[in-house]
């Protein structure tokens, strides 16, 4: 896995400001993966306690928060999304707990990298200006394209965080 990059610069094929956006995403989800590298699948599936999320519903969130955020911002999400396979994900909770397990690592890598995929694909043909578009949000407040996409990578470094700390705390059987 080849070492994130600690440049925020415009990219080739992206506008100024979006270019510095994707530089984020991609340290962002770079440092995902490097949390992740080796687990294996009881790993992934292993919950601290009853209440708890396990590593593989967190990767699945992220790629239903990304999903979300696609469908809300570009009108259109990646090819193949189940949306109730999504709602779950972005609920996590007992549901969850019941249906976000049982895969392989790998599983979540596609995953991810397929949704991100998408996501880079459809920056590519927006410009500066569309990250300064606003639209009516949550509680009668106005947020714009930038900050969504800003909330998309601060919702995985949370996770990330989640995910180092049950990492952390993983009995040695798992």
């Amino acid at each position: 896995m080849p070492s994130p990059e600690y440049l925020i610069e415009p990219r080739a094929g992206y506008s100024p400001a979006i270019g510095h956006l994707v530089s984020m995403l991609a340290y962002t989800r770079a440092t995902t993966l490097m949390a992740v590298r080796g687990l294996t699948q009881a790993q992934l599936d292993f919950l601290l306690d009853d209440d708890a999320n396990s590593i593989a519903m967190l990767l699945e969130h992220m790629a239903a928060i990304e999903e979300y955020y696609q469908r809300d911002t570009f009108g259109v999400c990646a090819a193949g999304t189940e949306w109730d396979h999504s709602y779950v994900a972005m609920e996590l909770g007992p549901k969850g707990r019941q249906r976000l397990r049982g895969r392989p690592l790998d599983y979540y890598l596609d995953r991810l990298q397929r949704v991100r995929a998408f996501t880079l694909e459809q920056l590519a043909l927006r410009d500066d200006a569309w990250l300064a578009e606003t639209s009516d949000w949550w509680d009668d407040s106005v947020a714009n394209n930038h900050w969504k996409w800003f909330h998309v990578m601060e919702d995985e470094l949370n996770h990330r965080g989640q995910i180092r700390l049950i990492r952390k705390r993983l009995p040695r059987s798992a």
